[in-house]
């Protein structure tokens, strides 16, 4: 066998430079600044969250972009095709409509102005298609917004307590929960609207009499299965008070759970407020909604397809968004999921 000479200075210990071995290399993150390089990695997140922010800005800006008022009524200009400025050869945009088979550029049969455009159309009484989608997307937003807000404050609230204190307190908080629950939201607007006048006011106060009772119990079941793990009783030892103990520890803990149900929340409250204009308790008359605009949509579907198509589509643009963005939030959010 050969014999091999290894040098004694390969048998030395490395020289380690302790500053450099003790450097930490990632910086310390908060809860929100963690939460935030999780959710980056989320590409279908980040998109939704891009598409609703655009809606939003749509819905504050869009009824301003058009020269014609969003509740004008000029009947000359009713019942016109989509027709966009430099797509006079791209069909649906160009103003033309199928009439009995044949091509018929409605424009120039109702003599309207060369340099009129409705991008998306008009109504039946030659309304601005365009601004009323997006003024109907502003209420319908707002309506989903407090809806989502009844759920924080007060779902959460109640949610948190009920679960934690636990007892005769929990039972009593259920029992009203059973009650208020057992009241259909459909006869809640009834009596709005027996107190106060038909509109938005009375669908966003019925909504935010029931809509977070579902919240409450999901976070109360969530609050059950916690408070008796370790972390809590050793807050419990450590002398803790009770509100650090929800705020610091459980609700933490809960807020993937509490984002879903907010973001379903949201086009729930939406789908309720189309509901109620669909059996003529929506919305009184001009002012417009998702809801109230796929209703009158639907009533001229094969004459005018096209004014059910855009509300529909921002609609479930709405509700993609929203699903997409919760499910990255409760990944980004939950404890469970740190890298």
């Amino acid at each position: 066998m050969v014999e091999h000479n290894i040098p004694k200075e390969k048998f030395q210990p490395a020289h380690v430079d302790h500053a450099v071995a003790e450097k930490i290399s990632r910086p310390s993150l908060n809860f929100l600044q963690d939460s935030w390089i999780r959710i980056r990695k989320n590409k279908a997140a980040i998109v939704s969250l891009v598409i609703l922010v655009i809606i939003v800005i749509m819905a504050i800006i869009g009824p301003m972009i058009r020269p014609y008022p969003v509740n004008k009524v000029n009947a000359p200009h009713a019942s016109l095709p989509p027709k966009v400025q430099g797509f006079d050869n791209l069909p649906f945009l160009n103003g033309h409509q199928d009439i009995g088979g044949e091509d018929v550029n409605v424009y120039k049969t109702k003599h309207i102005e060369k340099n009129t455009y409705y991008w998306l159309g008009s109504d039946t009484l030659g309304r601005d298609q365009f601004a009323r989608i997006w003024a109907g997307t502003r209420i319908s937003l707002l309506i989903g917004v407090v809806a989502a807000l009844c759920d924080l404050i007060i779902g959460v609230a109640y949610g948190l307590i009920s679960g934690y204190v636990g007892g005769r307190v929990d039972d009593f908080m259920q029992r009203v929960l059973e009650i208020i629950s057992a009241i259909p939201n459909l006869v809640v607007v009834i009596l709005m609207l027996l107190v106060l006048d038909p509109g938005i006011t009375s669908i966003i106060i019925a909504i935010a009499m029931t809509s977070w009772v579902t919240m409450a119990r999901v976070v109360r079941g969530q609050v059950l299965k916690l408070k008796d793990q370790e972390f809590v009783l050793a807050s419990k030892t450590l002398g803790e008070s009770t509100p650090k103990i929800l705020t610091k520890h459980l609700l933490p803990n809960t807020i993937g759970v509490i984002i879903i149900n907010v973001m379903f929340s949201i086009p729930s409250a939406i789908f309720f407020e189309a509901f109620l204009g669909i059996i003529g308790l929506g919305l009184s008359a001009p002012q417009a909604s998702l809801g109230t605009l796929i209703n009158d949509g639907y009533k001229s579907l094969q004459v005018l397809p096209y004014l059910i198509l855009y509300p529909s589509i921002v609609l479930c643009l709405i509700m993609i968004t929203f699903n997409l963005i919760a499910d990255g939030l409760r990944d980004a959010f939950d404890p469970k999921m740190r890298d």
